[in-house]
């Protein structure tokens, strides 16, 4: 998908082109830590993970989160997302496969309102967001 430079055409009921990520690994996860400065032991020492009840290492959020805004700002353009929303409502574990997904809820005065998602392939979703976009006319 090539990131638009000029508004997109958006209409309600329209769907970003939908993609997957991973499997995601423990690299992924070493890595985004130490790109984002998240040293917490949850995330990368599995015996300190283990000894607080979890059944190991997971990823910190905003890993699928980035992921997430990745996928919008390459399906509306980066200069075109105005707002950006994230809630978290589950783990992502090392070989879990995410489907990102979104959709337009509606649009009006030229901003599009965005619900999007990611999902583990068992189904659960970890992260839902809403956002807005710069949208030109549906009929252009």
């Amino acid at each position: 998908m090539s990131t638009p430079s000029a508004p997109v055409a958006l209409a309600a009921g329209d769907a970003m082109p939908a993609a997957s990520v991973g499997p995601i690994t423990r690299t992924d996860i070493v890595r985004y830590a130490g790109a984002g400065g998240d040293f917490n032991p949850i995330h990368h020492d599995e015996p300190f993970a283990v000894s607080l009840g979890l059944p190991g290492v997971f990823a910190m959020g905003m890993l699928q989160g980035g992921a997430l805004a990745q996928r919008l700002a390459a399906w509306v353009g980066p200069e075109h997302v105005r707002t950006f929303n994230l809630r978290f409502t589950g783990q992502v574990w090392p070989g879990d496969v995410l489907a990102i997904e979104g959709t337009v809820s509606g649009v009006a005065d030229g901003i599009a309102q965005l619900t999007l998602t990611a999902t583990r392939q068992t189904g659960d979703v970890v992260l839902k967001a809403t956002a807005s976009a710069t949208a030109a006319p549906a009929d252009s």
